[in-house]
């Protein structure tokens, strides 16, 4: 296999992603969206401006992100470039806003600290990609950027596959801008790029039917990266167990049938996840399903009992002294589902822990925490269960909640999603917090708290400086909580003038205009009594 059959005339210098080396601080500011005019998270459509149908088969891009500092770092010799001058120094200062170190000089340490993972031809890389995402990405586009001398691993980004081919151009345009955009800010040049077709067949279809169907897709791809004189070094198609070489037609190592991939847990990257502890989560489509909305008559009574739940608290929310009582309320149901959500683990896979955690919670519960839950305040209250013995079942509550946002309800789990994401983050779980916060931003792509968290988690921030300001807040509630029961001495302060307190206006007796009756006495600061008019008393 030949995988620079694409030759690319020399162009100027492009950054390139950050390496596989542990990302840096991230720069001061917030971050910038990864491409320009697109707000995080929305589908990428053929019309920059318009959102397109977020179905299952075009699920919202993933913007540029970071490499993953706990993964093993990886390099794929088969492709690194001949000539070491291919990988010109960027134009850009050495090294980013955050890293006053060059690329170079980091990538070097991690390496003497713990020896990369060196991929060696096409068979490995389709193996090391479910490592790399964190979850096997079914009808997904993936591209990879590889720089340095030995074309170590950089950012990645993903997107659904369009099922309207007529976007396939601008999508790919879209995407190349954003890999190199994403990769400019990180002040680094790319040698080339990965890029992988995955999508199962459908129903008459065979894997080989896949890549000749998506072949016009990463032709479109290898245009728009060679446009911006960044090459594609290899493009492959995964699908029924095996994968296909677009950059190689020689049948010797790319059969037409295609080549099987490794059986799970046999290969090199298997290993070194292993030893890393990192984990597979399924596909994609599974983690999706977890979040998805219920079906059927169970959805119809969920929608019933969230009709009869808003009849209940949107009047009581609506009225100023009615809104901190329903905050308390929702926050002591969520404690509660929590508590009980803890003392009840289920076992067994993903969809059956999913139907024992729906059994926890009734309709109207479910209801009253969805509504609630759309509060401002009461969101953010709710994301300090975020680490600790807590974490887990504010996790499979949040999950059960948006499962519960069915029918016309369906915005309304936004919400809960976005605090499945943060958990998830919170707990060092990236790939599930994008997708819980890919699927917020598709319910509502104008949800800011998701769109910052989404933000963050792919310019490879640390949510400790988040997790430390919800701590503050958690222990300043529970402070003001505890305070009137501390401060009865606030009545027992000492008078400005000491002595018996004086009779209320309307038990003292008033003599008559002028006269020196017990209303018009009182007793000065030297033990002198003193008279006077009504009216003066009561300028003093």
């Amino acid at each position: 296999m030949n995988p620079h059959s694409e030759p690319r005339k020399p162009g100027t210098d492009n950054p390139s992603p950050a390496s596989a080396s542990p990302p840096s601080a991230a720069p001061a500011g917030p971050p910038e969206p990864p491409a320009p005019g697109a707000p995080p998270g929305p589908p990428v459509s053929a019309d920059p401006t318009r959102v397109a149908d977020p179905t299952a088969a075009a699920t919202p891009a993933t913007p540029f992100i970071e490499p993953d500092p706990s993964a093993p770092s990886l390099s794929c010799s088969a492709y690194a470039p001949a000539d070491p001058t291919a990988s010109r120094p960027s134009s850009a200062p050495a090294g980013s806003q955050a890293d006053s170190r060059p690329r170079d000089a980091t990538a070097s340490e991690e390496t003497a600290k713990e020896p990369p993972v060196t991929l060696r031809g096409p068979a490995e890389l389709a193996d090391a990609l479910p490592y790399l995402m964190g979850f096997y990405p079914d009808d997904s586009i993936v591209m990879v950027a590889l720089h340095g001398e030995r074309a170590r691993f950089g950012g990645r980004l993903r997107l659904g596959i369009p099922t309207d081919t007529t976007q396939w151009p601008d999508v790919c345009d879209q995407l190349a801008d954003c890999l190199i955009t994403g990769a400019r800010d990180r002040a680094t040049r790319p040698v080339g790029i990965l890029v992988f077709l995955c999508q199962e067949p459908s129903q008459g279809e065979s894997g080989k039917d896949v890549r000749d169907r998506l072949r016009p897709l990463a032709q479109r791809l290898r245009t728009a990266c060679g446009a911006q004189d960044v090459p594609v070094l290899e493009a492959l198609c995964l699908s029924n167990g095996r994968f296909w070489s677009y950059c190689c037609s020689d049948f010797r190592c790319c059969p037409a049938e295609g080549t099987p991939l490794y059986l799970p847990g046999t290969s090199v990257m298997a290993a070194a996840a292993a030893y890393a502890g990192m984990q597979v989560r399924g596909s994609l489509k599974e983690m999706e399903a977890r979040l998805a909305p219920r079906t059927g008559p169970r959805a119809a009574d969920q929608e019933q009992a969230l009709d009869a739940a808003a009849a209940t608290l949107m009047p009581r929310m609506l009225r100023p002294d009615g809104a901190p009582a329903v905050r308390r309320e929702t926050l002591d149901l969520a404690h509660a589902m929590i508590r009980r959500f803890r003392q009840d683990t289920p076992t067994g896979s993903n969809r059956a822990r999913d139907a024992c955690d729906d059994a926890l919670i009734t309709d109207r519960e479910a209801a009253d925490l969805v509504l609630g839950l759309q509060d401002r305040g009461t969101r953010d209250r709710a994301a300090e269960w975020m680490d600790g013995p807590e974490a887990a079942p504010a996790l499979r509550l949040w999950r059960a909640l948006a499962r519960r946002c069915a029918g016309g309800y369906v915005e309304h789990a936004a919400a809960p999603l976005t605090l499945a994401g943060w958990v998830c983050w919170s707990t060092a779980d990236d790939p599930s917090a994008r997708v819980a916060l890919t699927r917020a931003l598709t319910v509502d792509p104008g949800y800011v708290f998701a769109q910052m968290l989404h933000r963050a988690i792919n310019d490879g921030l640390d949510p400790e400086p988040l997790r430390r300001c919800l701590r503050e807040q958690r222990r300043e509630a529970e402070g003001a909580a505890d305070g009137p029961a501390a401060v009865p001495e606030e009545p027992q302060r000492p008078a400005k003038r000491p002595g018996p307190p004086r009779p209320g206006a309307a038990d003292r007796p008033r003599g008559p205009r002028g006269g020196t009756g017990p209303g018009t006495r009182t007793t000065g600061a030297a033990g002198k009594r003193r008279t006077g008019r009504d009216g003066d008393r009561s300028r003093r």
